[in-house]
């Protein structure tokens, strides 16, 4: 497989990390007026703290916020692995916690990162729907999300470890990859009630 770009993609569930959260977020937001930003390169701080933004956000919520199970993030594992093969895709690593996914994907070409992010939203979602029943507001996650490209074979092996290195995970796995001593599959045992319940 040819890989030309790789990404570094986190997406969130619904309600569970809003824009302006303390604990940071990437999203478009105005430090000061008539400034928009996005703080989305892999490795640099992320916005955090506008309570304002926060506040907003949850006024507008129109559903309760999506915590994923455990059987559901298997679900979602074995779609983004079907997603990838189809799309012809390197599925590096995932990492899957109750209020967020990080994948680090290898793509042929430059397609544009939304559609990569697009697609295993829409995928995931549809399996999620699948045997879980759509959701009241029609989606399971947050809008939007974080792109990061990974120009560099230091930057692709710096997202994998970060996304091994995930506290709380429901599950992780990785493709192949020597150089990280990785020999593909699981990282982590099935997680236990803790990973469930932690808001991390």
């Amino acid at each position: 497989m040819d890989i030309n770009r790789n990404w570094f993609i986190t997406v969130t569930t619904y309600g569970t990390r809003l824009p302006g959260d303390e604990r940071g977020f990437v999203g478009n937001h105005r430090p000061r007026p008539n400034k928009r930003t996005i703080n989305n390169i892999f490795g640099t701080e992320l916005d955090a703290n506008v309570p304002r933004l926060n506040e907003y956000a949850r006024d507008i919520m129109v559903a309760d916020a999506v915590r994923l199970s455990v059987e559901q993030a298997y679900a979602l594992l074995e779609q983004f692995q079907e997603t990838t093969v189809y799309r012809s895709w390197c599925l590096w690593a995932v990492s899957i916690m109750a209020n967020h996914f990080h994948a680090v994907i290898g793509v042929p070409g430059d397609p544009d990162p939304e559609r990569i992010r697009g697609s295993l939203k829409s995928y995931g979602s549809r399996r999620l729907n699948q045997r879980w029943g759509e959701r009241r507001n029609g989606t399971w996650w947050t809008k939007g999300g974080s792109n990061k490209k990974l120009p560099t074979e230091e930057s692709l092996f710096s997202a994998i470890r970060y996304t091994i290195d995930q506290e709380y995970p429901l599950l992780i796995w990785t493709h192949a990859v020597p150089e990280l001593n990785l020999p593909g599959g699981f990282v982590s045992p099935p997680a236990g009630e803790s990973a469930v319940l932690a808001d991390r």
